[in-house]
């Protein structure tokens, strides 16, 4: 018997060993496991979990997390906001949503960090120059490490909010403008410094932690203040010495993860960085992209970067964009062997892969801190800010969007299109609601002509490609009736939208499109064309065949609201 349990955990400790997590490494432009295999990190960023920015939140103006707590505080009082701010990091993230996400097909997660919960600030430090470690980041950490574990997720950490603020974009870092930024005062970079150094102790023996992402998005004029956020800066020096200084922090103790490090200007800066070329053998290039253009002369720059100096590029943040946006982006991006991290997980808008719902009661603190509405009294404002907390930011409580996991994952590699719901049509006929037209890239699953925000490609205003926003995240004009009801709203001439439904035995059917607006449509079923007709008059004589099918509704004028498709005998 002692023999036959021995043997059995033998056997255990094999599988174990065998499913247990190569450390990753830099090799040439790669990132690679241990064998020298390409890794692609296909992540998602714990955006507004340990850091909050108010729009994630739906809160105008200034959005840092201390100007929310300040807030929050006025109603409720410091202690009660206190609390507030316990139960939302009980409750943003659980070992739910990083189930969901191993089931979706992420591969990694990047926790943003606030250096607050780690360590504190310095003014409060009771002797200078030394570091008082705080458990609550710690702690959390490993609870996120272990879940990533047994999801088998790689977790990146992220110092998204530095000691002092690292950019002059406040809210991303919860800076304070009227103290000394993380570049006016040395203290502040020390303390950074011991923080990489004391999480490089804790988890260097740890290959499920993929990489240090050492400080997010720098954006600070050190040349030129005229430059806020240092897209012109041409020596970066300060950033560079910072950098290099963490990074053999790191080494000091810890010689076998990967460091990834960014440029000014969110990230995106470079240069004098790494004129001198790298200064470790274990580094990663972090890019940002947002609401540009998805054509490879967009990252251009980033690949030559790459090429010069022999490092992998790492798409560290992206998203707050369409669906298709998302797909191309992808397809770019992997299209050169590059992996990326998605932002983020989840907030009170409909374009990420979870929505938080807010209660009616958290609206009307919304309209009071808006000036659109009466103050709530404490006791509703505490009320409706802990339900926050710990009912509508769960994962149970969210909405999911699959259609945004669709564009993550399937979408960018594919020319079909796939059904967002199931559509039956039965013997006596059926309805298909018009905003259930299938998932996939715009020319794909529906042509649209304001598909995605591309307002920093095009010096334009900011497009919003789903007026409604809600229900789905694809550049398909949606709107929303008194009574609730959804429509596809505004349909110019030769855009249009693509269904695959199930017609059981098939046969001869008419079809009424509900809606407003007169002019004309047209419809291609099963790809052959049917001549265009007034929308109000419809279609007779369809003829559907058994089982599946395809059918394209295109507008042939302007102005058309579809509300559904209504087939019959």
């Amino acid at each position: 018997m002692k023999r036959i349990a021995s043997l059995l955990l033998a056997s255990l400790l094999a599988v174990s060993a065998a499913e247990a997590r190569d450390f990753l490494r830099t090799q040439g432009t790669q990132i690679v496991d241990e064998a020298g295999k390409p890794v692609i990190l296909r992540g998602m960023g714990l955006g507004g979990w340990m850091l909050q920015e108010g729009y994630m939140l739906d809160i105008d103006g200034v959005g840092t997390q201390r100007s929310i707590h300040a807030r929050i505080a006025e109603l409720i009082g410091p202690e009660k906001a206190d609390a507030f701010y316990q139960a939302w990091r009980d409750n943003h993230t659980t070992k739910a949503d990083i189930d969901a996400m191993a089931r979706w097909g992420f591969n990694s997660v990047r926790l943003p960090m606030h250096y607050a919960l780690y360590t504190l600030p310095v003014e409060q430090e009771p002797v200078a120059s030394r570091q008082t470690w705080v458990e609550e980041g710690f702690r959390r950490t490993d609870e996120l490490l272990a879940w990533a574990k047994a999801n088998d997720l790689y977790l990146i950490l992220d110092l998204h909010a530095a000691p002092g603020g690292q950019g002059n974009d406040n809210n991303i870092a919860d800076r304070d403008p009227s103290q000394p930024s993380l570049w006016d005062d040395p203290r502040h970079q020390d303390k950074m410094v011991a923080l990489w150094k004391k999480l490089a102790q804790r988890y260097r023996d740890e290959p499920y932690i993929a990489a240090y992402d050492i400080i997010n998005e720098p954006n600070w004029g050190f040349a030129d203040k005229a430059d806020s956020n240092g897209c012109k800066e041409d020596g970066n020096a300060p950033l560079k010495d910072l950098l290099v200084r963490t990074t053999r922090a790191i080494r000091e103790v810890d010689t076998r993860h990967i460091i990834v490090i960014e440029g000014n200007c969110w990230g995106n800066n470079y240069r004098g960085v790494l004129d001198d070329g790298p200064w470790d053998d274990n580094l990663v290039i972090s890019f940002h992209k947002y609401w540009n253009v998805t054509t490879r002369d967009s990252i251009a720059d980033l690949l030559a970067l790459r090429d010069r100096h022999r490092m992998p590029l790492w798409l560290g943040e992206t998203g707050e964009n369409s669906n298709d946006w998302f797909a191309r982006t992808v397809a770019l991006v992997e299209g050169e062997g590059i992996g990326w991290a998605w932002w983020p997980l989840k907030k009170i808008r409909y374009n990420n892969p979870l929505q938080v719902v807010p209660n009616d009661g958290y609206r009307r603190v919304l309209a009071y801190w808006k000036g659109e509405g009466p103050r709530p009294s404490s006791e509703e404002a505490e009320a409706a800010l802990m339900r926050l907390a710990r009912e509508d930011v769960r994962y149970e409580n969210n909405v999911q969007h699959p259609d945004v996991i669709d564009a993550l994952f399937r979408a960018p590699h594919s020319d079909q299109s796939v059904p967002f719901k199931a559509h039956a049509i039965g013997a006596q006929g059926g309805i298909i609601a018009a905003v259930d037209f299938d998932m996939g890239r715009n020319g794909v699953a529906y042509h649209d002509l304001t598909p995605a925000n591309h307002h920093i490609s095009d010096g334009g205003e900011r497009v919003v490609w789903n007026p409604a926003m809600t229900y789905r995240n694809d550049g398909v004009d949606l709107g929303k009736g008194d009574d609730g009801a959804l429509r596809v709203a505004g349909m110019r001439r030769g855009e249009w939208l693509k269904y695959t439904l199930d017609a059981g035995a098939g046969g001869r059917y008419r079809l009424a499109l509900d809606g407003r607006g007169t002019g004309r449509v047209s419809l291609v079923l099963n790809g052959v064309p049917v001549k265009a007709a007034e929308r109000a008059r419809g279609f007779r004589a369809l003829r559907l065949a058994p089982g599946r099918n395809t059918l394209v509704v295109k507008a042939e004028s302007d102005g058309l609201d579809l509300q559904a498709l209504h087939f019959s005998r």
